[in-house]
Formats: structure tokens, C-alpha cells, sequence
């Protein structure tokens, strides 16, 4: 699996950063999470497939996380794509689609599919699911979870004192089946321990602190809202924004095991001031810059 940063500006782009945008890759699929202005472009940069996505989320309808889908469908039907495309997003999705389907002249080649989410929304994949979480922000906004399924531990100590040898046996307890040695039977819950933990990312979007960004970020990379350094409270809370030392308190209080800050103010030419406040807070931190690439195993999460 790997995580990439598409576009890590607040508001107004910069010469290095641009609007808000992820890409995850996971097996054979690409996830997009918002798709600011110039999300197209950066996807070719860093040489990620637009072809191959197939999901977008659009966290809030703020122009810096929104604009880019315009450009990205024209450039999908000059392509000739054919698959379906799925966009969720906030009520007013619809709308929101009607508008941006009416700029230009093109023809679209795929059909696209709309789905409004809502807190506790869920969507399940292949090998995974994504929940949307409300924030809170200055307009209706939705953080996301990405959740790997795994199963359950099998315990070959407790298997083997049953006398159940490896092979067919194993596979068929692991899938949920019971099996039979003598005149006994073996239930799954005899040899499955508890559930394997997988990968996990939340991406905060833009907010405030919350409740249900802590709640949801145990165990996992946490992408937060950083737009401001913590001498600038004031700003982050009239704006609906948080500080890098907040984001780092959200890290901290929902036990992540790393942080990064993205959608930094154009104000900041460099980014020593914002790490160095939530590093006093939170030690495993780190600020996403444009086409920084994140490569996670599943493994890495069941420490």
C-alpha cells in the first residue's frame, strides 16, 4: 500500500504546494480524497494512474478541495474511459455534479455515480473500508478512516494440542468453517484469537480539534489539519482551522502512531516553526509536502 501527497496548501496554491489532494494506492485500485485544483497534474508528476481510480471523496465543498474534478473528468473522457466513476461527498453532492458536468464542451464516455455520506457512512472495498466522520469546520466537512480488514489470529499451539494438523484444516478454521477429527468437532473460536490489526489512516480534513477524529485514530497515520502555527490560535479557531500543536494533541490523546500536518497557509516558506511546536507535543511527526510518497505494510500496524 502507499500513500501519496497530492496537494498539502491551505486556500491559495504556492509554487510548491498545491490544493488539497491524496492518493491512496491499495492492490490494484486507486482511492482519491479530495481533489483540489491541479490534482490532475500531480497526479502525472507522480506518475499515479488517474485511469486506475475509481473512488473519489470530497470532503467539503470549499473551492481548494473541490476544483480539480472538472479537469480530472474532461481528461478521463478524452481517455476513453469506460468504467463507472464513484464520487461521495457531502448532501449537495448532486448539485455540486450538475455544475461541474456543464463546464465545457466534451463528451462524457463513463457514467458517474453519486453517493451523498453522512457521519458513520461506510463504504466497503476490497480488503478494506471508508468511514466518513463529521469534523468541525466552518461549513458541512467529513473527515475519513481507511480500515484494512484482516482477520483473526490463528493460535497453531492451541490448534496443534487439538490434534489438528497444518494444511485443509487450517484453511477451512480461518475461513469461519468448522471441521472434524474423530467424533469431535472444532469450531473456528476454538483456535481464532483476536482480530489482526491492519493498516489505518485518518485524514482530519480541515477542523477544528474533535471528538471524533480522537476516537477514530488509534493505531493509526493520522493526516491532521496544520494551517497554522500555535502563536496563531486565534486565527485557527475564527477560520474553523486548528494549529500544528492542536493536531499534535489530537495525536497524542488518540494514541496514533504518526502524524502528518498538511494544509499549511502559503504564509510559511519553510516549515521548521510548525514541527518543532508539535514535535514538544507529539514525537512522531512529520509535515506532507507535495508528492511525498508513503509506503505502509500491514505488518508494521500488529506491533
Amino acid at each position: 500500500m502507499e500513500l501519496i501527497f497530492l496537494g498539502t496548501t491551505a486556500a491559495i496554491p504556492t509554487s510548491s504546494r498545491g490544493h488539497s489532494a491524496i492518493a491512496i494506492k491499495y492492490g490494484d485500485e486507486i482511492i482519491l480524497w479530495d481533489c483540489g485544483e491541479g490534482t490532475q497534474r500531480q497526479l502525472i508528476t507522480s506518475k499515479t494512474s488517474y485511469m486506475r481510480i475509481n473512488k473519489i471523496f470530497i470532503t467539503h465543498f470549499h473551492g481548494d478541495h473541490l476544483l480539480g474534478l472538472p479537469g480530472l473528468i474532461q481528461t478521463m473522457a478524452f481517455a476513453g474511459r469506460s468504467e463507472d466513476l464513484h464520487i461521495y461527498a457531502p448532501h449537495g453532492i448532486k448539485d455540486q455534479m450538475d455544475r461541474i458536468l456543464g463546464i465545457g464542451e466534451y463528451t462524457l464516455s463513463f457514467k458517474i455515480r453519486i453517493h451523498e455520506i453522512f457521519h458513520g457512512y461506510e463504504v466497503e472495498g476490497k480488503g478494506y473500508k471508508i468511514k466518513a466522520i463529521r469534523v468541525e469546520h466552518s461549513i458541512p466537512c467529513f473527515g475519513l478512516v481507511f480500515e484494512e480488514k484482516k482477520g483473526r489470529v490463528f493460535l497453531v499451539e492451541k490448534a496443534k494440542a487439538l490434534g489438528i494438523k497444518p494444511g485443509p484444516m487450517y484453511k477451512k478454521l480461518q475461513r469461519g468453517e468448522k471441521v472434524k477429527i474423530g467424533e469431535r468437532w472444532i469450531y473456528p473460536e476454538d483456535v481464532l484469537g483476536e482480530k489482526k490489526k491492519g493498516i489505518k489512516i485518518v485524514y482530519s480534513s480541515d477542523t477544528r480539534p474533535c471528538e471524533n477524529v480522537i476516537r477514530s485514530c488509534e493505531n493509526s497515520i493520522l493526516i491532521h489539519d496544520s494551517t497554522f502555527d500555535h502563536d496563531l490560535l486565534e486565527n485557527a479557531i475564527e477560520n474553523y482551522h486548528s494549529t500544528c500543536v492542536e493536531a499534535a494533541n489530537v495525536a497524542r490523546e488518540g494514541k496514533a502512531r504518526k502524524l502528518f500536518l498538511t494544509h499549511i497557509s502559503p504564509r510559511y516558506k519553510t516549515v521548521e516553526k510548525l514541527l518543532s511546536q508539535a514535535r514538544e507535543v507529539f514525537r512522531n511527526v512529520e509535515v506532507a509536502e507535495d508528492l511525498m510518497r508513503i509506503k505502509l505494510k500491514s505488518k508494521d500496524f500488529e506491533r
